[in-house]
């Protein structure tokens, strides 16, 4: 009889033989630093790849394990991931630029062998959130719309509304739109939108369309990373423009929820809002598009995003109440590149 520790080794071999490699070369990289390959996801999946496998992604001379998943919110703020998207395979890094962090560009190499069989999917599960684009599943028209009035801190009812993209071909537009005409919104703060692909969003409504010709729109075309460069330069043209128009504004991306909820958390933390507060109404979004409750590890997941990104911007080191109107404003000062004074109006426009 063999001895176990040689069974054990035939199972392993099996088992690695059993799952092939798979090679492919970057086909696109996105505005948001997301890589996209020419793999097929037929392709993928014949090779024994499942979502919830942690997978040993080779790319050049680095190589590093990325769990295959459903979307970005799968892995925790500035982790990698492997999806499948519009029947390719692609990476990202949540809330950062992989293109860039791994120094990427079209026609690099990646190949994709298995790591762990399984390993990430209970983590996933936690995870995994769904939605519906059906109005009756939720409500109230607002949560639908993922619409709020956000009064963090100091910040004065009836000056500073979230949500969703209110002028585009999705079901929650028009709920939207009609949330934001009711508010009396003034200046919209679009982050989402190209010139061009703005352009097209306004046919569908004539009042988004209105704010615009009228001069109280500007639309920054952002990404998702929070840290870089040109996330902060955006971010600063956008909290300038609040300084020169007249509320109430409205924040907006596509969602509403990603962001947004990174805008609205630096303002709300510069105007004085406690963690907890900054906190709840970043995963309030969570809990408008995917029903997660409180308490729960889907909820506690939601907090660990923001809580992070805010650590992030800390230099790695603990928020807390006590600092984290520091750290927002020695964000927009250091890594946006706005002046004392400059804080100092936008500090007046949302009392």
């Amino acid at each position: 009889m063999l001895k176990r520790s040689v069974l054990v080794t035939l199972f392993l071999v099996v088992a690695f033989m059993a799952f092939a490699s798979v090679t492919g070369t970057i086909t696109e990289v996105d505005k948001y630093g997301n890589v996209h390959t020419g793999i097929l996801s037929e392709t993928f999946e014949a090779a024994g790849f499942e979502l919830g496998d942690v997978l040993l992604v080779t790319l050049g001379d680095t190589s590093e394990e990325m769990p295959f998943v459903t979307t970005y919110g799968d892995v925790d703020t500035g982790e990698p991931l492997v999806r499948l998207s519009s029947g390719h395979v692609m990476m990202a890094l949540n809330y950062a630029n992989f293109a860039k962090t791994y120094a990427l560009e079209v026609g690099s190499e990646v190949t994709y062998a298995m790591s762990e069989k399984g390993a990430y999917a209970e983590e996933l599960e936690i995870r995994h959130l769904v939605r519906t684009e059906v109005r009756e599943d939720y409500a109230s028209d607002a949560i639908f719309a993922n619409f709020r009035e956000v009064t963090i801190g100091d910040i004065a009812p009836g000056r500073l509304y979230r949500s969703s993209h209110p002028s585009i071909d999705d079901p929650r537009a028009p709920y939207s739109i009609q949330l934001v005409e009711a508010a009396g919104i003034n200046t919209v703060v679009n982050l989402s939108d190209s010139d061009e692909e703005l352009s097209a969003n306004c046919a569908f409504s004539p009042f988004y369309a209105f704010v615009k010709e009228n001069g109280n729109m500007i639309n920054l075309n952002m990404g998702v990373d929070l840290l870089s460069d040109e996330f902060a330069a955006k971010l600063k043209k956008g909290l300038l423009f609040i300084i020169e128009k007249d509320g109430p504004y409205l924040v907006h991306c596509v969602e509403g929820k990603d962001r947004a909820g990174m805008t609205v958390a630096i303002l709300g933390a510069l105007m004085g809002g406690t963690t907890e507060e900054i906190y709840a109404d970043y995963a309030k979004s969570y809990e408008n598009y995917y029903h997660v409750e409180k308490g729960t590890p889907a909820y506690d997941a939601v907090i660990n995003i923001i809580e992070n990104i805010f650590i992030s911007i800390n230099n790695e080191q603990p928020v807390t109440d006590d600092n984290i109107g520091y750290v927002a404003m020695k964000y927009l000062i250091e890594k946006a590149g706005m002046s004392y004074p400059e804080v100092e109006a936008l500090e007046e426009k949302l009392q």
